[in-house]
């Protein structure tokens, strides 16, 4: 994933139609809906990537790229930080949890808000780079926003009773500091692609476990 436009396009099907599979087949009564529905949306995330890189490369025309830059952008930054803890909100089945996990769908709206304020205030970019692309938009005090990306997106996970939801977030705040040492620049297409793939994984596990809240869900 990410190295190349091949790589994306093949992974982002893949991941998807686990999805796909995921959602036809996980029961809908267990809240269990939206989780499913993720890799659907990371692996078209994916596919969307790949259009950017043939933008850069000429084989597509500048227009659609630029439409496609902007749809992964705002899928990234704007749909994730609150569809990911809303999803692991949903999956939980008792509303004391839910309520206290509330707060993370809470800071994941207001950090795609300021990240949407940027991106329409500036200017959004790609640049293509070996193995990955750049991606820039014109946003002050980066630091505080991005770490309060990470704990929306990771915070609900971590606090989840579901042991495969906390396992899933640990796996993915270890991948954020190693992705963040080995490229800063191309963080955000680095990362969203190992999310896709740990989502597929998520996913494929709710299938063919049938994901049994009985069997999953810690006794408090």
């Amino acid at each position: 994933m990410c190295f190349s436009p091949q790589a994306d396009l093949v992974g982002g099907a893949v991941i998807a139609a686990i999805g796909v599979d995921a959602v036809r087949h996980v029961p809908r009564r267990h809240g269990h809906l939206a989780l499913a529905v993720l890799p659907l949306l990371l692996g078209a995330h994916q596919m969307i990537e790949s259009i950017v890189w043939l933008s850069l490369q000429g084989h597509v025309p500048h227009g659609i790229g630029r439409v496609a830059l902007w749809a992964y952008l705002l899928i990234a930054l704007v749909v994730l930080p609150i569809f990911v803890p809303l999803a692991v909100v949903l999956s939980e089945p008792t509303r004391r949890q839910r309520w206290l996990m509330a707060p993370f769908v809470v800071i994941g709206t207001c950090v795609a808000g300021v990240l949407l304020a940027a991106m329409v205030r500036g200017s959004v970019s790609v640049q293509l780079r070996p193995y990955h692309l750049s991606y820039g938009i014109k946003l002050h005090d980066s630091l505080p926003v991005i770490v309060c990306y990470v704990v929306a997106v990771c915070g609900a996970l971590l606090l989840s009773r579901n042991r495969h939801m906390v396992v899933f977030g640990i796996v993915n705040v270890v991948a954020i500091g190693v992705i963040a040492w080995l490229t800063i620049d191309g963080f955000a297409s680095v990362w969203c692609a190992w999310a896709a793939i740990t989502s597929g994984a998520i996913a494929a596990k709710m299938r063919l476990t049938h994901w049994n809240p009985a069997a999953t869900y810690a006794v408090s």
